[in-house]
């Protein structure tokens, strides 16, 4: 059996490895895809599809985000914004109390420095945009760049069109190893699959999720991506109650934790369904997939501090995924110096879905030879091992 060689090989078929083959293949490259579940089985179908600038804080990572969130509404202009439920739907940022409100004013500082569009408000002002949140609060702060997706749906869109430029997926087939030339570079990878045991690539992509750790060992290149867990809400639908993504300030400070214990801080937000989304939880346990019903408690109770009239709503189902999370809450993107022929999309957290779009550009750039339009040094692979020396 002769062995299939491609210019990249991606592995994982989620929206990381959606973007880099929808990208690679609009440069021309051959693409292969390998997931080992179907399509979107992990992160990408347990999340709620966010496109958000308002919880990044002037740096790298924000600058990277305002770059996606631009390559978004390039790739909605080309699939067809619906196709994905692509939903520039803008986001309130609410801040309960005072001293969360005075803490906010120097963020959105600093951001608007960096770019984003960022509107401080006072409580009428929130109202305005929200007639339904509690008065309860001491301001916040409006930000219209702020989108989500369909991220199932956008996953399957992006390869939908690399496969029409020739990409090939296969699902069912997982990495059990890697190929290497003499002098150590990896050139292809085995696979579980009896009918495709193993592919030969110029450039082996690792976009594998929570499971990134696991597959940057086994190419003899550690990577600290543990899976840390949460948690959402989803109502019965509804008319439209909320019109924008909505969250609690206290959520910045969640995602930048490095706790492994519990932290809640709400996130509420209305689907094209007309479902209500209530999130967003953050723990480390492991791919521990066990429903914690005091977590799932606390999520309502601060939804409806935030509006309180979700206090009769129903609840339709719950759900829990796993985000693929850094110590130093930054992803790792781009060529591993320690296995040359081995690059790595991985470790965005609950930032995936925004910033799937510029790494899957930038890579494919990476992989075509072509100088990044986005210096990556802030997400060398190699950071890791240089800080514990």
């Amino acid at each position: 059996m002769s062995t299939p060689t491609t210019d990249v090989l991606v592995i994982g078929g989620g929206i990381m490895g959606a973007s880099i083959a929808y990208h690679a293949t609009a440069l021309g490259l051959r693409v292969m895809v390998l997931e080992r579940g179907t399509i979107a089985s992990g992160t990408s179908s347990a999340c709620e599809g966010n496109i958000l600038l308002s919880d990044k804080g002037a740096g790298a990572e924000l600058d990277f985000a305002i770059l996606s969130r631009r390559l978004w509404q390039e790739e909605a202009d080309d699939l067809g914004a619906d196709s994905f439920e692509f939903d520039p739907k803008q986001g309130v940022v609410v801040a309960r109390h005072q001293a969360t409100a005075d803490a906010l004013r120097p963020f959105s500082a600093g951001q608007r420095a960096a770019g984003v569009e960022v509107t401080d408000l006072d409580v009428a002002g929130v109202a305005d945009l929200e007639p339904n949140v509690s008065r309860d609060i001491a301001g916040g702060a409006w930000y219209p760049q702020d989108a989500q997706v369909q991220p199932m749906l956008a996953t399957a869109r992006l390869l939908w069109r690399a496969r029409q430029r020739g990409a090939t997926v296969h699902t069912g087939t997982g990495v059990t190893g890697f190929l290497r030339a003499a002098d150590g570079r990896v050139t292809g990878v085995t696979t579980s699959s009896p009918t495709l045991p193993q592919v030969s690539a110029k450039w082996v992509v690792n976009a594998a999720g929570t499971w990134a750790g696991e597959v940057a060992a086994l190419a003899g290149a550690p990577l600290p991506i543990m899976p840390r867990r949460g948690f959402i809400l989803v109502t019965e639908p509804l008319p439209v109650l909320i019109r924008h993504k909505v969250y609690t300030a206290e959520y910045v400070a969640n995602v930048a934790s490095g706790e492994a214990s519990i932290q809640t801080s709400v996130v509420v937000e209305g689907t094209q369904s007309g479902t209500i989304l209530i999130g967003a939880s953050r723990e480390r346990v492991g791919f521990d997939r066990a429903m914690n019903v005091g977590v799932l408690r606390r999520l309502a109770a601060q939804a409806i501090g935030v509006f309180p009239l979700l206090a009769g709503v129903s609840l339709l189902r719950t759900y829990l995924g796993f985000r693929p999370y850094c110590p130093d809450h930054l992803p790792v993107i781009g060529e591993d110096t320690r296995v040359p022929g081995l690059i790595h999309a991985a470790g965005h957290e609950g930032a995936g879905i925004c910033l799937s779009a510029a790494t899957g550009r930038v890579l494919a750039q990476v992989a075509a030879g072509v100088t990044p339009e986005f210096d990556l040094s802030h997400f060398r692979p190699d950071r890791f091992t240089e800080t514990a020396a």
